[in-house]
């Protein structure tokens, strides 16, 4: 029979209060001011209650032996997982004292001196942020953060003022614009009269007065502009916004942006002075105005859709993989739009069917910032296979060497490869066909002044030739069908150094004339290996070397296509809607392609009839057949199947002759003659066309910082866009301190390019806040490689010398 100490060790039955479960091998029992740990009934631990060490051994052991897991020995004890983990980590660092750590400051840890707190308190004064100054100093940016309120700092955030709510009743004279009544929103000597909100836009000073939660708005610097209005407080909860949207008050949210540590994609940011530099949100909202109360409205989707074709997102779909909240931080929005949001947006301004109008002035805009550099101009179209279930015509597909179903787009280029415009057109018409109304497109752009169109042989056509010159424009391309071979004796060693390439070629260069004399051009001849490219151009005044250079560097369009559909998903499919088209159309004749085959197979057996009959009549011995007629009768076997195969072909070739070469597309297709819609398709193809223009100009910023540039320049700017940083807002900038790259001369470049970027002084559109870029200093190499000090402060017990 047990004795009262054992029965009250071990009670009969039932889980007193001081007993607790740690699972179904082990138990916690706590009496009279001490604690012992059982496990299986045995005692693994025996301490006095508040000794730390003690406890943490306990914890340790349980673990360690197998006798519970990190999750049990937490929830027993009363601490957090992360504390069993520490104290793990502990004793096998420094054994058991390691586990009797006292309270207060780690030892060995420095703490910030006070000439420190001066250089923070300097650095802070100069406008530094809290990660350059904890990199300066060697320390942790919470340990700056935590010494600046001791400073007499507090945490500053960017004042973004209030615009007064629009009043839904009052409703001025568009004749007479009011001019509102002074109030202490516009009693800064500062702002103009401009500035100041009209009636239109801008209610009743009262509203504003009355209404303390109406707050943080950032407003957009073009004049232009209508003011955008917010009353939220907390960027990362935009309710407020969002219920103003659904009463049909707010067309789109205002940005709002807040400080954050390690901002994933933050790199972006870089090309939003380019964005804004090549007119686009002005063009769209000066093409589409509006695109009705909306919290994501025209200028968010835009921008969305710029900076998220950037970082490879590259359909709307792929928003699936991506959080909408770190999207949304970039925006200036607590979530970015999601996949039917997105699609919606396009849907809409698609609906309204001016996309060639918004490509027209964006190419416009173009133009005149880059005019003096569009003396060349390269076109070319671009086949879009089509893999789905509807019923289009097929053209060929160069880089497949296959026919298959498709549509064709139509982009001209510049000499340096960037996109000036596309067509989308509605089927496959060849380039003969749409050289003179894009000519039309370029002439309206470029004005009455000169330009050479470079193209390939598709668009070789003498008449089109003689039209285009006589319409001021000078043609540039290779030569097609068969013509005489220039004598070897007429090549010479051109050399040259154009665009900072050194060139050498072997060229002959004279004069050409065709449609019978009537056109006279001149045609510079590349002899390489003994292959001989013909070059046609109408240009007199250049030299051959440069006529040469000029046209093989229509393969920058080229690499632009292959470049556009493997980074920007050219040739997705955007939507699957179809339209109607044109009924009359003429396509090629199916039963005239039939016939042609079976024309051509009969040809090729008439021809190796042929070639067996001849050569039989050549090696025919006079001295046996001297006749015509012996030869014929010896020979019937082969005659016989000759003459056959000669009706045959005669027969078709009839056939063929009555059969019409073009038929109208409702002749061919069953039901309904449809197209893929293409507004969304040319909508979507302008967008990534802005931001690849975007990408060239930030590549062109580093080429004098990066000597790889045109080998790996736009690895670089890629690498640097999708960069994580922080972000800090001051009070009237966003300061984004972006991490090193990968090596130190690809930093420098970085750091360069902040610098140039800093300089354009732009404002994140929507908002009146400047954007700042610095690069993080790379960290000590003892910080970036902990274990390399370690491993040159430990012991050689290897036994060696």
């Amino acid at each position: 029979m047990a004795g009262p100490d054992q029965q009250q060790l071990f009670p009969d039955g039932g889980t007193p209060e001081d007993l607790v479960v740690i699972n179904d091998r082990g138990a916690i029992r706590t009496q009279d001011g001490h604690r012992v740990v059982l496990v299986v009934g045995i005692p693994l631990a025996h301490y006095a209650v508040g000794d730390r060490m003690a406890e943490a051994y306990a914890m340790v052991s349980l673990v360690e032996q197998g006798w519970a897991d990190q999750v049990q020995v937490a929830r027993a004890f009363q601490v957090a997982t992360r504390t069993v983990r520490r104290h793990q980590r502990r004793f096998e660092e420094g054994g058991l004292v390691a586990l009797g750590r006292p309270g207060g400051y780690p030892r060995g840890r420095p703490r910030l001196t006070r000439a420190q707190a001066r250089l923070i308190n300097r650095l802070k004064a100069q406008g530094q942020s809290n990660c350059a100054i904890a990199s300066r100093l060697g320390v942790s940016e919470k340990a700056v953060r935590k010494q600046l309120p001791r400073l007499g700092w507090e945490r500053s955030r960017a004042e973004q003022t209030a615009l007064p709510l629009p009043d839904p009743v009052l409703k001025p004279e568009p004749a007479a614009p009011a001019t509102p009544a002074p109030s202490e929103s516009t009693s800064d000597p500062n702002l103009s009269a401009s500035d100041a909100p009209s009636v239109e836009n801008a209610a009743p000073e009262n509203m504003a007065a009355s209404d303390p939660n109406l707050s943080a708005c950032q407003t957009a610097p073009e004049a232009d502009q209508p003011p955008i209005i917010s009353m939220d407080t907390d960027p990362a909860d935009r309710r407020g916004d969002r219920l103003l949207a659904c009463l049909g008050v707010l067309d789109d949210a205002a940005p709002l942006f807040r400080d954050g540590q390690q901002v994933p994609r933050a790199g972006v940011l870089l090309a939003v002075p380019a964005l804004v530099q090549s007119g686009a949100l002005e063009v769209a909202r000066h093409v589409y105005g509006t695109i009705g109360p909306a919290f994501y409205g025209l200028r968010t989707t835009v921008v969305a859709l710029l900076l998220l074709a950037l970082l490879r997102i590259k359909r709307p779909e792929a928003l699936k993989e991506n959080s909408p909240p770190e999207l949304g931080r970039l925006l200036g929005l607590d979530r970015a739009p999601e996949v039917k949001t997105l699609r919606r947006k396009l849907a809409k301004l698609a609906s309204l069917g001016r996309a060639v109008e918004f490509g027209r002035q964006l190419a416009q805009r173009r133009v005149a910032a880059r005019g003096a550099a569009l003396g060349f101009l390269y076109l070319d179209g671009h086949v879009r296979v089509y893999h789905g279930k509807r019923t289009l015509p097929k053209t060929h597909v160069a880089r497949m060497r296959i026919a298959m179903p498709a549509t064709t787009d139509y982009w001209v280029n510049d000499d340096k490869g960037d996109p000036l415009l596309v067509v989308t057109t509605e089927a496959n018409p060849g380039l003969v066909k749409m050289l003179p109304p894009i000519l039309d497109e370029v002439r309206g752009l470029v004005g009455p002044r000169r330009v050479t169109i470079v193209f390939d042989r598709g668009g070789w056509s003498p008449k089109l030739f003689a039209t285009l010159i006589g319409q001021n424009f000078d043609v540039l391309t290779y030569r097609k069908g068969r013509c005489r071979r220039v004598p070897t004796r007429a090549f010479r060693k051109y050399t040259a150094v154009l665009d900072g390439h050194q060139l050498s070629y072997s060229l002959a260069d004279q004069g050409v004339r065709l449609l019978g004399g009537k056109l006279h051009l001149r045609q510079v001849t590349r002899l390489q290996d003994d292959h001989q490219t013909p070059i046609i151009t109408s240009r007199r005044d250049l030299p051959a070397v440069e006529i040469a250079y000029r046209m093989f560097e229509r393969w920058r369009q080229e690499n632009f296509f292959k470049y556009l559909r493997e980074e920007y998903a050219l040739d997705a499919l955007v939507d699957y809607d179809t339209e109607p088209a044109d009924p009359a159309r003429e396509v090629p004749n199916p039963r005239w392609n039939e016939i042609e085959a079976k024309l051509r197979k009969a040809r090729l057996e008439l021809t190796g009839l042929s070639a067996h009959y001849g050569l039989e009549a050549f090696t025919n011995v006079e001295r046996r057949r001297p006749t015509m007629r012996g030869f014929k009768i010896a020979n019937a076997n082969l005659a016989a199947p000759l003459l056959a195969a000669f009706r045959c072909y005669a027969r078709l070739a009839a056939q063929r002759a009555k059969v019409p070469r073009r038929i109208p597309v409702e002749q061919v297709v069953d039901g309904p003659v449809v197209q893929l819609a293409t507004e969304r398709k040319h909508l979507s193809n302008l967008l990534k066309m802005v931001a690849y223009q975007a990408e060239s100009d930030l590549v062109r910023i580093i080429m004098p910082h990066y000597r790889r540039t045109e080998d790996e320049g736009r690895t670089l700017i890629q690498n640097a866009l999708a960069a994580a940083g922080d972000i800090e807002v001051r009070n009237d900038q966003i300061c984004v301190h972006l991490e090193p790259l990968s090596s130190p001369h690809r930093t420098r470049a970085l750091a360069a390019l902040c610098d140039q970027v800093n300089q354009t002084k732009t404002s994140f559109p929507g908002s009146p806040l400047r954007l700042r870029f610095a690069v993080k200093p790379p960290p000590p190499p003892s910080l970036a490689f902990p274990g390399a000090r370690l491993a040159r402060t430990q012991p050689d017990n290897s036994g060696e010398g």
